[in-house]
């Protein structure tokens, strides 16, 4: 299909879209999101060097915060094969390129959606996609800022006399990995605003379980972060506690809301 008519669709005779205009449309979808992705990756090729700087800086400042106690088992990063530079090379590429492409795809896939939900849904949609952009990225950047320090504090449990070669493959699943479950980990109180604006999560609920969700944040901030250690755990646990607490606010206007509406009907 010509790229301009890739918005066209297949109709049945009451205007809906039939089942082969459906795969057709999330075919030529799916096809502007791959090729979006494969330009950005192509992109990113040439801004590796930056880019691999960026990722590997908590490391470099995670070594000068152990400064001279390591002496000269100094841990450094290493590639264990002959191949792994370029196979190295090319996921950093593909991972930005996946970054770089987000907006297309995730409006190829929004665009697919879209058309089968009602005018409210979308609305509730698109603000929920507004407020979970910022909110991912946030958790990111507060892991990325915690990084450094809990690799230290991991690192430092190297003997005295072992030096700690690091393979990059590892140590770069282990950045995103971390990154990842901050970012989900503030999306949470999110999705409560949404169970609630279901129906399913009332407001008094979150208030009479409180203590226990506070309790149950920490031990997850404490299984999540790389170290364990306390300093760490408190940057993901206490951001997530005052989410949950404008969650809850939140569900409790919400709540007040549908029931006056209740009432007026």
């Amino acid at each position: 299909m010509a790229l301009d008519q890739l918005d066209s669709v297949e109709e049945t005779g009451d205007g809906r879209m039939s089942l082969r205009g459906h795969i057709t449309e999330l075919r030529n979808r799916l096809l502007i999101g791959v090729l979006a992705i494969v330009v950005c990756t192509v992109a990113a090729w040439f801004v590796y060097d930056e880019a691999f700087k960026l990722l590997t800086a908590p490391f470099q400042e995670s070594v000068r915060q152990l400064g001279p106690k390591r002496g000269d088992t100094t841990p450094i990063l290493t590639l264990p094969g002959v191949g792994d530079a370029l196979t190295l090379r090319i996921k950093v590429s593909a991972l930005i390129g996946v970054v770089l492409a987000g907006p297309i795809w995730l409006y190829q896939l929004w665009a697919f959606i879209a058309p089968g939900l009602h005018r409210s849904e979308k609305k509730w949609a698109m603000l929920f996609a507004s407020i979970a952009t910022p909110l991912f990225a946030g958790g990111m950047a507060v892991a990325y800022w915690t990084l450094p320090k809990g690799i230290a504090i991991l690192i430092s449990f190297t003997p005295d006399a072992v030096q700690n070669l690091i393979e990059i493959p590892h140590y770069l699943d282990f950045v995103i990995r971390t990154m990842l479950v901050f970012g989900i980990a503030f999306l949470i109180p999110l999705v409560v605003v949404l169970l609630n604006m279901l129906g399913l999560v009332p407001a008094s609920a979150l208030s009479r379980f409180r203590p226990y969700i506070i309790l149950v944040i920490f031990v997850f901030a404490a299984v999540a972060t790389p170290s364990g250690d306390p300093f760490t755990m408190c940057l993901l646990a206490i951001p997530m506690c005052l989410l949950f607490f404008i969650a809850e606010v939140i569900c409790r206007i919400n709540d007040k809301r549908r029931s006056r509406a209740a009432l007026e009907v």
